[in-house]
């Protein structure tokens, strides 16, 4: 469609619409964290001696990044119209963009916590074409506007493409209105932090420490067990012999896990407060977040496959994560759609139905690859063992400890080549790995694009090969591979799968 042919007829007049004057205020906001690169200048004036100008400076710098802020917005209008967005923008340099309705894949809806003290709303539109510049964005509108335009844009691809003729057979039944498939309340995220203990937080304590160190009236760390047996001397409790030094392990222990425990579950609250997954027409839809409310459209027709993640732990009781591998994206930190972050077996079995995967039964057989997946780590202990034994001829004690490394390195590795599984099912191949965080892909035939079959100079011997599955979309979660199987029975699944994606 040329631009030409999707403007408006002169003699209507259209209806240029301009995002949200709250979007001024978001811009005063990011003035601060880009005002960084304006340091280098106003040291200058320090050093330099004029520090009078330093102050006309910054508000110079402010004045003028607001008035360009303010140019960028009134240069920036749009139309909603029958069939497609038209935006309008730039300054110096106009852009004029239409977006047919049909295009768009996906209608995304971001709050964060001043947008949403505000009543504002970023839309994001995915045109599937790749790349974001391919895509497009209303930074700021209001949030009633923003949640019509999006069921806007679905009434219309859900629309039928024609009336069905008399003889025609009656179309299938569109979905009345979404379904509830999945949500999280508050006592689920209390539970899912605490299985999602994490000490990410340990490093911003400690350099908060070290930060105010000079400030306190004292020297002391919560996780040195030494400064707990300082503090348990200035109480006399030194007197009990091996007691404060039980108690300073127990005190540095209860630090550890507090901040382990307590950023986890902040971690899953912030992230996933208000969880919410639907099914709509066509997609299934997340919504999610306490300060930053994002709203992410997945195509069911662009899944590509399922990721089944969990833990040691979560496993014993029942957890899993379930993830999609999708054509469309998630934003930015994410490559693969997380739709049921901390559930049960059977809340995530419904999910699967609607995206057309299953999961293989208790009663699946599954094949194992052979244990020379565990060589390289054999050899790392091999080289350990080799370095410790110099270390010890050169008379350096360390040595021992590569010495006593190595075996545990070695038993860990081939305990878990016991854990690389696969299964073929039907229409879908099944691949599982891990011990301490198992993880298991369920990858559909029709969704593998090319399928390499790899074999080298150690593989080869044992009549041996590796299948690694080319999947488009991506995924963070690492390539999808089948290692070390049979060479026959390889060649075999290749030629099943790559005759599964011809007849689509």
């Amino acid at each position: 469609m040329s631009d030409a042919a999707a403007l408006p007829a002169a003699a209507d007049e259209p209806h240029w619409q301009r995002l949200h004057p709250a979007t001024l205020a978001l811009a005063l906001l990011r003035i601060g964290p880009r005002s960084l690169q304006f340091l280098p200048a106003v040291a200058a004036l320090g050093f330099t001696g004029n520090w009078v100008w330093i102050v006309p400076a910054i508000l110079a710098y402010l004045l003028i990044a607001f008035a360009a802020a303010c140019l960028q917005w009134m240069r920036f209008r749009f139309i909603v119209g029958d069939d497609a967005v038209v935006i309008e923008s730039g300054v110096l340099s106009r852009q004029h963009r239409t977006i047919p309705f049909d295009r768009i894949q996906d209608v995304s809806i971001e709050q964060g916590l001043v947008s949403r003290a505000l009543g504002i709303a970023k839309v994001g539109f995915e045109t599937g074409a790749g790349g974001k510049e391919n895509d497009a964005h209303l930074d700021a509108i209001g949030l009633d506007a923003a949640q019509a335009l999006r069921t806007t844009i679905r009434a219309h691809r859900s629309a039928p493409v024609a009336a069905p003729t008399a003889d025609a057979p009656d179309p299938a039944p569109a979905l009345a209105e979404d379904r509830l498939l999945f949500a999280m309340g508050p006592r689920r995220l209390l539970v899912a932090g605490l299985f999602n203990f994490s000490l990410a937080a340990l490093a911003v304590v400690g350099g908060g420490m070290q930060f105010f160190d000079n400030l306190l009236p004292f020297d002391f760390n919560i996780f040195n067990p030494a400064d707990w047996i300082d503090v348990a001397g200035r109480y006399g409790l030194d007197s009990w012999l091996l007691a404060h030094r039980w108690i300073a392990g127990i005190g540095a222990a209860i630090s550890l896990l507090f901040i382990g425990f307590a950023s986890g579950i902040a971690t899953m609250v912030f992230a996933n407060w208000g969880f919410r997954l639907t099914r709509e027409p066509r997609a299934l839809r997340r919504t999610r977040g306490l300060t930053t409310r994002t709203d992410v459209a997945v195509p069911v027709k662009r899944v590509q496959a399922a990721i089944l993640v969990t833990g040691c732990l979560r496993k014993r009781f029942g957890w899993h994560e379930l993830r999609l591998q999708s054509l469309a994206s998630d934003g930015e930190k994410e490559r693969d759609h997380q739709v049921v972050p901390f559930g049960r077996i059977e809340e995530i079995d419904p999910v699967l139905d609607e995206v057309a995967i299953r999961r293989p039964d208790a009663a699946q057989a599954w094949q194992h690859s052979h244990h020379i997946v565990a060589l390289g780590p054999v050899i790392g202990a091999t080289a350990a063992t080799i370095g410790g034994i110099v270390a010890l001829s050169l008379g350096n004690a360390v040595g021992w400890l590569g010495i006593v490394a190595a075996p545990l390195i070695a038993l860990i590795a081939f305990w878990a080549a016991r854990y690389h599984l696969w299964a073929d099912i039907g229409d879908q191949v099944a691949i599982r790995r891990g011990w301490w965080k198992p993880k298991m892909t369920l990858l559909p035939h029709a969704s593998v694009q090319s399928v390499d079959l790899k074999t080298d100079f150690i593989l080869r011997p044992f009549g041996l090969a590796t299948l690694v599955f080319g999947v488009p979309g991506g995924s963070s979660l690492a390539s999808h591979e089948i290692p070390a199987i049979p060479l026959g029975v390889a060649q075999d699944l290749r030629a099943r799968i790559l005759t599964a994606g011809l007849r689509q």
